[in-house]
């Protein structure tokens, strides 16, 4: 059995577990896919995972090959109905359960991206949490979901996920709230990376009580507002700091009023779940912040909790450029997996295709990551184009049994992009405008 055959195997398992306890998966249990239909569960499932860009319609002629008794789109709209909220969440867990980080940093730390990213479905005014009003960017109006995923950096793939609606969106809250689910292997320490718009309290007690690491870019305004105004005034330091957290008791209550300029008061509205439940209520959390300079004028913050001793400022450096990595994963979820490119018109239906979208990502990462190339006198260090790729791994996990697979690693191995260093571009400042349904054919 050859390695993507063992990965499709371990998916339709998962798939086929399921089906054995789908009524904890369906809105009624005693009813749903309980008689023999065209499209049963497990066919459901697999079906909305490998799905692609084009119409439903073309879709179902596409799994059924063409078939004249393939089934309606009325068949798959009532079936898709009767599916619970977190199916493919939960596949998405098990899945993803059966696979072990093999890419570490110095053998043990597993480097994790967070970041969050907009998805725009069919307007829907009823939708209340997720709609926004016509304005200058849309005369009709648009419904968003907004994604916040762990990405794996060096095993490229997604290990967990929150998916909410837009306007109901809290970056920080979900950030702690994967620190907090994240389980790590044995002898495997995370670290979390993210970019501005996490860096709270919160979100750096939640890493330290997990026994995690983060690394988290800071604005000078931002960070002289989170650790006060005695910071150096260089463009490049890096230092140790210490902060005791209150909500506000007078400062005779101190339990350290030697240190009274490192005390920051956090206001009652500010979500922080660490002071004890006794006493005068302090938490004190030890911090290191990195300032160095990226370009002409321009330097960079950094907070974290990594040693100095493992990680100098140049390592640290290097592990936020890193992060990149889960920026490029949105385009090719987007565009590549068509992620952008929704059946649906209900936040629920859009939610499940967006886990289905996710599963898909990573089934095809899985093996193009064990894919081994060739060493050859080359300018450049090729890597895998995943456009290619992942269509080849799509096409391949459609193949019912008894049909003739690709060859997805050759195909891998074929299709290659070489990898330009110190490659920079400007980032085209530009949104997507909305459309009331994205038109296919």
């Amino acid at each position: 059995m050859t390695n993507p055959e063992r990965i499709k195997q371990i998916l339709l398992s998962e798939i086929e577990k399921m089906k054995k306890h789908r009524e904890g998966f369906c809105k009624n249990p005693g009813t749903d896919f309980t008689r023999g239909r065209k499209i049963p569960f497990d066919t459901l499932l697999h079906f909305q995972v490998s799905m692609e860009s084009g119409s439903v319609s073309h879709g179902l002629l596409k799994y059924f090959n063409f078939d004249a008794q393939a089934p309606s789109l009325s068949a798959f709209y009532q079936q898709r109905a009767k599916l619970s909220d977190g199916v493919f969440q939960k596949l998405f867990y098990s899945f993803n359960s059966c696979f072990e980080p093999k890419a570490l940093l110095k053998g043990r730390y597993q480097l994790l991206a967070c970041d969050g990213s907009g998805f725009t479905f069919t307007r829907n005014p009823k939708d209340t949490e997720s709609y926004y009003t016509p304005s200058g960017r849309s005369q009709k109006g648009y419904n968003q979901m907004y994604l916040v995923p762990l990405y794996d950096l060096l095993n490229k793939a997604y290990t967990d996920a929150v998916v909410m609606p837009m306007r109901k969106r809290n970056e920080s809250s979900a950030f702690y709230g994967l620190t907090d689910r994240h389980t790590p292997c044995a002898e495997t320490a995370p670290v979390f990376i993210a970019g501005r718009g996490f860096h709270a309290y919160n979100v750096f007690a939640h890493a330290i009580g997990n026994s995690a690491f983060f690394v988290i870019r800071a604005t000078d305004t931002k960070m002289k507002r989170l650790l006060g105004a005695d910071l150096p005034n260089e463009d490049t330091f890096d230092l140790r700091v210490t902060r005791y957290l209150t909500r506000g008791q007078p400062k005779k209550k101190y339990l350290h009023p030697e240190s009274a300029s490192q005390y920051r008061h956090i206001c009652k509205k500010v979500a922080f779940g660490y002071f004890p439940a006794e006493g005068c209520g302090e938490y004190g959390i030890s911090l290191r912040v990195l300032r160095f300079p990226i370009g002409d004028g321009v330097c960079e913050n950094i907070i974290t909790n990594l040693p100095e001793n493992e990680f100098h400022a140049e390592e640290t450096k290097e592990i936020y450029h890193l992060r990149w990595g889960i920026e490029t994963s949105f385009c090719t979820l987007k565009h590549t997996i068509a992620a952008i490119n929704f059946h649906a018109k209900s936040r629920q239906m859009v939610t499940h295709e967006i886990w289905a979208r996710l599963i898909l990502f990573n089934f095809c990462s899985y093996i193009t990551g064990q894919v081994e190339f060739e060493k050859k006198k080359q300018k450049h260090i090729h890597q895998v184009n995943f456009s290619i790729a992942f269509k080849a791994c799509r096409h391949f996990l459609r193949l019912h049994l008894g049909e003739e697979p690709p060859d997805v690693e050759g195909l891998t191995k074929k299709h290659t992009l070489p990898v330009r260093p110190s490659r920079n571009f400007a980032r085209q400042q530009r949104y997507q405008i909305p459309v009331s349904f994205t038109y296919r054919f």
